[in-house]
């Protein structure tokens, strides 16, 4: 069984500092922590002229680059439809926990990121009964949720570590 949990939220809501924030909280807790973050733009990891990128513009589907410190592997859609999480998930290397960035609609417990400065403050956990504790930069009074200073990671990752069943 693979351990996930998600941060999700509006637009500058603070998704992926607390993303950050939080495994680098985990990896000094020593857990293996890998993350999947979802993009609504299109968007590239590869700079134009790279081989990697003219292998793509070429028309390679996939494309591996491969070093000693790292490897990616882009795939181009070409007219697919977006995979799924679980497709996404099951292509990851085995690790204690998957962060998973945005993906709102999905049914995995998450934890619900708040900023004043946020495109859209309307709040998710209303509709979303996987939302399972909100993180804030102001008082959200009222919530039948836990609720945690956006900048209060340490807790945030006990949070995390009972919500996931991550034992030391």
């Amino acid at each position: 069984m693979r351990r996930v949990f998600g941060i999700t939220g509006w637009k500058n809501s603070g998704k992926t500092t607390l993303t950050e924030k939080l495994v680098a909280e985990l990896v000094r807790r020593n857990w293996s922590v890998s993350t999947v973050k979802h993009a609504h733009h299109d968007f590239d990891i590869d700079k134009e002229g790279a081989d990697s990128f003219r292998h793509r513009q070429a028309g390679a589907t996939e494309v591996a680059v491969v070093s000693g410190r790292r490897w990616a592997l882009m795939h181009e859609l070409r007219g697919e439809d977006e995979p799924t999480l679980d497709a996404i998930l099951s292509r990851l290397a085995p690790s204690d926990i998957v962060l998973i960035e945005g993906y709102k609609r999905e049914a995995h417990k998450k934890i619900e990121t708040r900023r004043l400065e946020a495109k859209d403050r309307t709040p998710l956990a209303d509709s979303d009964p996987n939302i399972v504790a909100i993180a804030a930069d102001f008082a959200a009074d009222g919530e039948g949720l836990p609720v945690f200073d956006l900048d209060d990671v340490k807790s945030i990752a006990d949070f995390v570590e009972g919500i996931a069943g991550l034992k030391r």
